[in-house]
């Protein structure tokens, strides 16, 4: 992923885990209960994905040299 795509991603991803988990808080806690299954792992990942940078780094490209038969 590229630079904007990455903060993109990662942004509607932790607005919708943190949406699901506000639902379940202010809604009736025990039946909107299950989605806490899914705020949680959402928001865990949309900020895994917002605040990597490992992907950011060029890596060099290593020149092979091919020995030509002949």
């Amino acid at each position: 992923m590229n630079f904007i795509s990455r903060i993109i991603t990662g942004a509607i991803m932790i607005i919708i885990g943190l949406t699901l988990i506000l639902t379940t808080f202010l809604v009736n806690f025990v039946s909107s209960f299950p989605l806490l299954f899914f705020g949680i792992p959402l928001l865990i990942i949309g900020f895994f994905i917002f605040f990597n940078k490992n992907e950011d780094k060029i890596e060099p490209i290593l020149e092979r040299r091919v020995k030509k038969n002949g």
